[in-house]
């Protein structure tokens, strides 16, 4: 008999459609939230070395020295930890793992989880997968999330708000002052704050700001998935209050046990590449694609990510969705992101070939 837990999860709606990729001939695909750049070369060189050195056993559950050092100083540099110096960090299994850790280290069942819609597909369901409520903030159709809309769900069980900026899947990046007023309300009303930078990486018209050095009790999640196209190798790391940290990483002895090793070492050497260009190209896709499409959609121009989230011809995402399907054309549907169906996700993370094929194929269903 299968858990009762299990009864209200559904299978990720993005992996449905990569499933359907892969029974597809040639798909125009929009719908990968993965860089279409590779992993850059001496990354790889010094994972090969890695290997080849004879790193290829468990590594200290909280991640080695040298790239625990190595994100410190990172993050001191960019400002990012400012008024958490002393704080502790773990490396995990990709963003995703430190998000699950994260969750399952602070909330409790019944424990209110607040984030806004549209939201990163596993926000709603790890939350319920622990016992705890899952709260979405309706943020359409600006996509702004801002401290008087939060503050109109808090309740007596609010435990956990979840910040993402740059946001997936409307590529919206919050301003340094809605963060700052956001970060006064979660101070005064005792809430834990979780901010997922993972895309921090791909700001395009302005620095990405960052909620945690304003926060009283805070997580920050990021990793190399996203900046490096590293997103198979599986490393990123979550940095907070030691004994919040310390429970992290109890949790991951039991589950993921370490990031794998080879790919820690990489990571080092990742810290000091410079991908100014791989922000650059990009920059140039979103463009690229808001230029293709404002004038045919009802479209917010993304700040950052790779996404853009266009409102669907007629209001019914899925029902535009199937449209472009059987166009050959792969894009996600709003509500695999969304209490909402009327939009669609779209990931510039492509070919500009790839691009302008998919602005045809949408010109034609507009």
């Amino acid at each position: 008999m299968i858990a009762h837990r299990m009864k209200d999860i559904d299978a990720s709606g993005i992996r449905k459609v990569f499933d359907l990729a892969a029974q597809m001939k040639n798909p125009v695909n929009l719908s990968i939230g993965q860089p279409d750049f590779d992993v850059p070369g001496p990354v790889r060189e010094a994972a090969v070395a890695a290997i080849n050195r004879g790193f290829n056993k468990y590594t200290p559950t909280q991640g080695t020295a040298e790239l625990r050092d190595a994100v410190r100083l990172k993050l001191a540099q960019q400002g990012r930890t400012k008024h958490h110096e002393n704080d502790d960090i773990v490396i995990t299994s990709g963003t995703t793992g430190g998000l699950f850790l994260a969750i399952l280290a602070l909330v409790n069942p019944g424990d209110e989880v607040l984030f806004a819609d549209p939201y990163f597909v596993m926000y709603k369901h790890l939350v319920k997968l622990i016992g705890g409520v899952p709260v979405a903030i309706d943020t359409y159709p600006d996509f702004e999330l801002s401290a008087a809309r939060i503050e109109k769900h808090l309740t007596k069980k609010s435990k956990l708000l979840i910040i993402n900026s740059p946001c997936n899947p409307t590529g919206n990046v919050i301003t340094e002052k809605d963060l700052k007023e956001i970060a006064a309300l979660a101070n005064k009303r005792g809430l834990w704050v979780l901010s997922d930078e993972v895309y921090s990486s791909f700001c395009y018209d302005g620095p990405c700001w960052s909620i945690f050095p304003h926060v009283e009790r805070g997580l920050l999640l990021d990793g190399f998935s996203k900046s490096h196209a590293m997103t198979g190798w599986r490393v990123g790391y979550a940095v907070g209050p030691p004994h919040v940290v310390q429970e992290m990483n109890k949790l991951q002895q039991y589950t993921f046990v370490c990031a794998p090793s080879m790919a820690q070492h990489a990571a080092v050497v990742a810290l000091g590449h410079d991908m100014k260009s791989a922000l650059n190209a990009y920059r140039r896709k979103r463009d690229r694609l808001y230029q293709g499409l404002k004038d045919r959609f009802e479209l917010k121009k993304p700040g950052g990510a790779f996404y853009a989230f266009p409102k669907a011809p007629g209001g019914n995402g899925a029902a535009f969705v199937e449209k472009a399907i059987a166009k050959q054309l792969l894009v996600i549907p709003g509500s695999v992101f969304s209490d909402k169906d009327t939009h669609f996700r779209i990931s510039y993370a492509a070919s500009d070939e790839t691009i302008d094929k998919g602005i045809e194929i949408l010109h034609s269903l507009a």
